[in-house]
């Protein structure tokens, strides 16, 4: 992976190609992967937010009552949770919590930032929008008190309330920011490859909640779309967060020490 340029002690790098037209940001790499405009942006998070909100009323309406077809996949995931395929499920929704997301979210930040400030910058900000972004969840998991599937079917360990689930909000959460962070690091094709490979991660990741009993497809679908909505509006705050800053005026001509001339 090459370094940013202009880093001391690394030399100049090539690294990715800037997208034309794209305004650079003071502490960040150029950027491979052309970002969406924000009218684009405000679109895609209005249709997010409003899914989601579609979603959570349901459920508040229905009381947390399951869809028939939510009690069906969990009948049928109850009734297949053979060896190997559950530890595999166990391991990879494992990942979905804990500090694998606040790592993934602190190398997102190290991967977008220039220089020792501009990484500082960065990762802050990675770690502040995951974390805002669980704490938005549990205030609406702790709100709409969505009850989980029946014990009996459950085959991994599950506390709190149903929905949005916390898995698959974090994992899509921490999926987003790294790829944020690649597209700023990689070259197009390379920042799209792994973009996908993330995004079947986290897809993984909330599947494999619904396939261990402790959440109802609604639950996995609310959390993906809370945290699109939550992303979408985190870059729609990325110009804001890395504003350059205005050079600080100085008043007067600067005097030759001592008070004389010598002309």
């Amino acid at each position: 992976m090459t370094a940013p340029e202009g880093e001391p002690g690394t030399g100049p790098g090539p690294g990715p190609e800037p997208v034309a037209g794209r305004e650079p940001r003071p502490g960040l790499g150029p950027g491979s992967v052309p970002r969406p405009g924000n009218g684009a942006l405000l679109a895609l998070a209005a249709v997010c937010a409003v899914l989601f909100a579609a979603t959570a009323v349901t459920v508040s309406v229905r009381h947390g009552t399951p869809l028939a077809l939510e009690q069906d996949i969990v009948h049928w995931a109850a009734a297949h949770h053979g060896e190997p395929v559950r530890s595999l499920a166990r391991a990879l929704t494992a990942t979905g919590t804990g500090l694998v997301p606040y790592l993934m979210a602190v190398l997102a930040g190290l991967l977008a930032g220039r220089g020792a400030t501009g990484r500082l910058r960065a990762v802050t900000c990675t770690v502040v929008v995951l974390a805002v972004g669980q704490a938005v969840r549990y205030g609406l998991m702790e709100l709409l008190a969505r009850a989980r599937p029946p014990v009996a079917d459950w085959a991994g360990h599950a506390t709190g309330y149903a929905f949005p689930s916390g898995h698959a909000t974090t994992s899509a959460l921490a999926a987003g920011l790294l790829a944020w962070g690649l597209a700023h690091r990689c070259g197009p094709a390379v920042a799209r490859t792994w973009c996908a490979v993330l995004a079947l991660w986290a897809a993984g990741v909330g599947l494999t909640r619904v396939y261990l009993g402790v959440h109802w497809l609604g639950d996995v679908v609310g959390g993906w779309l809370l945290a699109a909505t939550w992303l979408t509006l985190a870059l729609l705050l990325e110009p804001a967060a890395f504003r350059r800053r205005a050079p600080r005026a100085h008043s007067g001509a600067t005097q030759p020490r001592g008070g004389h001339s010598h002309e």
